[in-house]
């Protein structure tokens, strides 16, 4: 071991509770040269990711050869005049070439711009033109490819674009023996170990076969100068209302998630971590990449398209995960399974972020497992920054209490700190601008300086406060909604109905109304089998009435079979008040 993460953290704890933490490094520090090539040399046969798919295939990546990868696609990256400062959108799935790509990127000095696939010409547009997109490195499963034909050539400053086969990613068709009909191409379990690295290459008119360049570049690529202050990668905020912004960090970014990685997932350098999450949204470098091989530990990815419950229970007895995170939604499905069915004994610590945790997830894992799940919270903006840390006592329904590396208050709207038990808006100190937090709304001053004023970041989030310092999330800002004088957070009304047994999700929003200004609905996706009527509307009112104060209760519960959500899987309330303000016009009401 090379104890990496001590070299650039200052921590002290009380009791066995973090209670200092700051982040360090030269200025010309870099993730994948200073981190990971530094493991890969001196310790090279440490493991840094366990791959598969459900197609079969399997690897075990060292740190060794993630440096050896990432340097042959560096080489071919640099070949094809990728360099200092372009930004290269990346949309890759779980596809182990996004780790050879996002390592080669920073060697490169690029601004690596992660991407979901489940874009569409309206999306790809805006990203490539609002960005100033210089290059895309995207798979070549699904429609990816077809997108970025139809609208690249209106995009003059992307020079290249490279095409990944994946070999798979879990959309393989089979055929009724369950056999991959792989059109003699030899995928799944013939791919695996090193020779099946990267081999299998693809042709498409005016893309760059991305394997095949790689297979033939050479392993050998010197260190070329970066700085840590430099952008090093860019997010496309989830948008839930509005365009996405784009959220631009350095690389001291990847500094700030040793909280994520030490602190509050737990992760070991023996163990393996599985988080789940799509390269194309942030949580991904959360849980499988930055803070994890700081701590030198192993990661495993599932390479899969469709959630289903019972594959993801599986791979943690396979593989023998230690730590585990997912969001809440998907610890709701896992729900619907046997969990009694699965080895989870290899299991020692669960955390959960992306929603608030709902009470009755909290008890259900516990009664299953034996285990607490540990809530963080953080955004595309910023690392973890309020969170249930190792060593502490978590309080179902609380998002825990802010992390030492930062400074966190609840605000009023003039920027003074609110009462115990007030609802404000969680806001971070940036002056000075600690390591983790953007850099700026890229383009966009007028954003940034909406949000990082006078020495603090707003979040945009709602929480209040107890008398023990942990904070209790309530909503967005547009989120919450003011009715009869009272602010309701969306969040704690959920939470109540989505332990109905009726209830398999819901979205809890507000609906103008003349005498009490808003007033509470509820948009609720039911349990299977159970069908919506006027008794059971008022089962769930009474019900709500029963568990929390009862002018919270939803005066209008509407029955949907599904929820609206970002690319990024988040809740889209303002789609619901979107939808509810046009059905109001379209009557006249307004």
């Amino acid at each position: 071991m090379r104890h990496i993460n001590e070299r650039f953290v200052t921590e002290s704890y009380e009791d066995g509770l973090l209670t200092s933490f700051s982040v360090h490094c030269n200025d010309d520090y870099n993730f994948a040269y200073d981190v990971v090539d530094d493991i890969a040399i001196a310790d090279p046969e440490r493991r840094a990711m366990v791959w598969c798919n459900p197609e079969g295939e399997e690897h075990i990546f060292t740190f060794a050869d993630m440096k050896r990868w990432s340097d042959k696609t560096a080489n071919f990256l640099s070949d094809k005049g990728i360099g200092r400062g372009d930004k290269v959108l990346v949309v890759l799935r779980r596809h182990y070439q996004f780790w050879f790509v996002a390592l080669a990127l920073a060697k490169l000095g690029a601004v690596m711009v992660p991407a979901t696939f489940m874009l569409k010409e309206h999306d790809m547009s805006y990203r490539l033109e609002r960005a100033g997109i210089n290059a895309i490195i995207a798979t070549s499963i699904g429609d990816v490819a077809d997108v970025v034909d139809a609208v690249v050539d209106d995009c003059p400053t992307v020079r290249a674009c490279f095409l990944v086969n994946p070999a798979g990613g879990g959309l393989t068709a089979r055929n009724e023996g369950g056999a991959l009909l792989d059109g003699g191409q030899g995928f799944g379990e013939a791919l695996s170990g090193p020779e099946g690295i990267c081999a299998l290459g693809v042709e498409r008119q005016g893309w760059i076969d991305f394997n095949t360049g790689v297979r033939l570049s050479s392993d050998i690529f010197e260190r070329r100068e970066t700085l840590a202050a430099e952008p090093m990668l860019m997010y496309f905020s989830s948008g839930t209302s509005g365009n996405p912004k784009m959220v631009l960090h350095d690389s001291l970014y990847s500094l700030g998630h040793l909280m994520t990685a030490k602190h509050w997932h737990n992760v070991r350098p023996d163990g393996l971590h599985f988080t789940i999450a799509d390269t194309g949204w942030g949580k991904a470098v959360w849980g499988k990449f930055y803070g994890q091989w700081l701590m030198e530990a192993c990661v495993l990815t599932y390479d899969f398209d469709r959630f289903h419950a019972d594959e993801i229970l599986d791979l943690i007895g396979r593989y023998k995960v230690t730590t585990f995170c997912a969001p809440p939604t998907m610890y709701r499905l896992m729900m619907q399974s046997d969990l009694k069915a699965h080895d989870l004994s290899s299991l020692e610590y669960s955390t959960t972020a992306g929603e608030a945790l709902n009470p009755d997830l909290f008890d259900f894992w516990k009664e299953q497992t034996g285990l607490t799940i540990f809530e963080g919270f953080g955004q595309t903006e910023t690392p973890l920054t309020i969170g249930n840390l190792t060593n502490s006592t978590p309080r179902p329904g609380s998002m825990g209490k802010p992390v030492p590396l930062y400074e966190v208050a609840i605000l009023r709207t003039d920027d003074t700190p609110c009462d115990i038990g007030e609802t404000g808006e969680i806001c971070i100190k940036i002056d000075p601008h600690p390591a983790g937090i953007m850099m700026e709304y890229y383009r966009d001053p007028e954003k940034t300086a909406s949000a990082m004023r006078d020495g603090w970041y707003h979040t945009g989030d709602t929480a209040w406060e107890d008398e023990d310092g942990y904070y209790w999330y309530v909503g967005r800002n547009d989120d919450v909604i003011k009715s009869s004088g009272y602010r309701i957070g969306p969040f704690e009304i959920e939470s109540v109905l989505l332990e109905h047994p009726a209830v398999r999700e819901c979205a809890v929003t507000g609906v103008p109304d003349e005498l009490r200004g808003m007033i509470v609905k509820a948009t609720v996706v039911l349990a299977e089998d159970v069908q919506g009527s006027d008794a059971l509307t008022q089962e769930l009112q009474t019900w709500v009435k029963e568990q929390t104060a009862p002018y919270k209760y939803p005066r209008i519960i509407e029955y949907v079979t599904e929820l609206p959500r970002t690319v990024n899987g988040k809740i889209r309330r303002v789609a619901i008040r979107e939808a509810d303000q046009a059905e109001r016009v379209a009557e006249g009401l307004v």
